[in-house]
């Protein structure tokens, strides 16, 4: 079979009609049907019957259609490319951050981008810095952005902004206008956990694990947002990085920074000895500036 085979096929599939699947395809009905009738022969057996004025597919043609939609998928990373190469002549933007990132601080930096370079295409994930690491040494990412240090011999790592981390509370556990926390507040509250040790700060784990009483940890998610959700539902207290913190007051929680503070860094991520694009480029200075912004109110 060949690809106008599949196309054919897969149209007839969607519309079970031979002029609606011209209409998609843009062609002449008659090439349609030309087409189907050379594909039925190549493969030894009918594809559609007609059944009042519409196609119906064959047993064949459905077990045939799960393999079609398999090779549409392969397709697509094909299609998206020859479009960006089309409209402008250069590959994507490829962007991959930690979970917080993307939340806040990057869509931000993409939309003041945008109106800088109105034309760059753009390619967004978000990952746990591992994976941030193994796309940037497999060059399927441009540029990452992470709350974390890999120290990795191949990947270039560079601070672009500091902050602190936030306790985030049900509103009102805090005192009006208090402007700090001490841990030794903490001692036998409820609190959110983390699955596994947080990469942010083991250190302030272990502190936390040292109070006495210890805190009291009932439930355990995954992500520093899914400890927000958990306090906005009233299930404890939650340390967490500023960015996820952004809003927290508009949210309806109470938020203050630990004393003595505990510090985290943002930090750009790229491969050793790669030349950045101008997109590449204008966008750290971009998420530089914004993060500073976020990070100072």
């Amino acid at each position: 079979m060949r690809l106008r085979h599949i196309e054919v096929i897969q149209a007839l599939l969607q519309t079970g009609h031979l002029g609606t699947a011209a209409e998609w395809l843009q062609l002449p009905v008659a090439e349609i049907e030309r087409t189907l009738r050379d594909a039925e022969s190549q493969l030894g057996f009918m594809l559609f019957s007609s059944v009042r004025g519409r196609l119906q597919a064959t047993r064949e043609a459905r077990e045939l259609q799960v393999e079609i939609a398999h090779v549409y998928e392969a397709l697509e990373p094909v299609q998206r490319l020859a479009s960006s190469l089309k409209q402008y002549h250069a590959p994507p933007l490829r962007i991959i951050c930690t979970p917080p990132l993307a939340q806040q601080l990057l869509p931000q930096s993409i939309a003041a981008l945008r109106r800088r370079l109105p034309d760059v295409p753009c390619s967004l994930l978000s990952q746990p810095t591992r994976d941030i690491v193994r796309h940037l040494l497999l060059r399927e990412s441009d540029l990452g952005l992470s709350l974390h240090d890999p120290d990795h011999a191949d990947i270039d790592c560079k601070v672009i902004a500091q902050g602190k981390l936030q306790l985030l509370a049900p509103h009102g556990w805090l005192q009006p206008k208090q402007k700090y926390i001490s841990l030794q507040d903490l001692a036998g509250q409820a609190m959110i956990g983390l699955e596994g040790h947080d990469p942010l700060n083991p250190a302030l784990d272990n502190k936390l694990h040292a109070l006495r009483p210890a805190p009291v940890i009932h439930t355990r998610v995954q992500t520093h947002q899914m400890m927000r959700s958990m306090v906005e539902a009233g299930e404890g207290l939650a340390i967490v990085d500023p960015f996820t913190a952004l809003g927290a007051r508009s949210a309806g929680l109470d938020m203050c920074p630990l004393a003595p503070a505990v510090p985290i860094s943002v930090y750009a991520l790229s491969l050793k000895n790669a030349e950045p694009s101008p997109a590449a480029q204008a966008l750290l200075a971009i998420v530089t500036e914004q993060a500073a912004a976020m990070l100072a109110s």
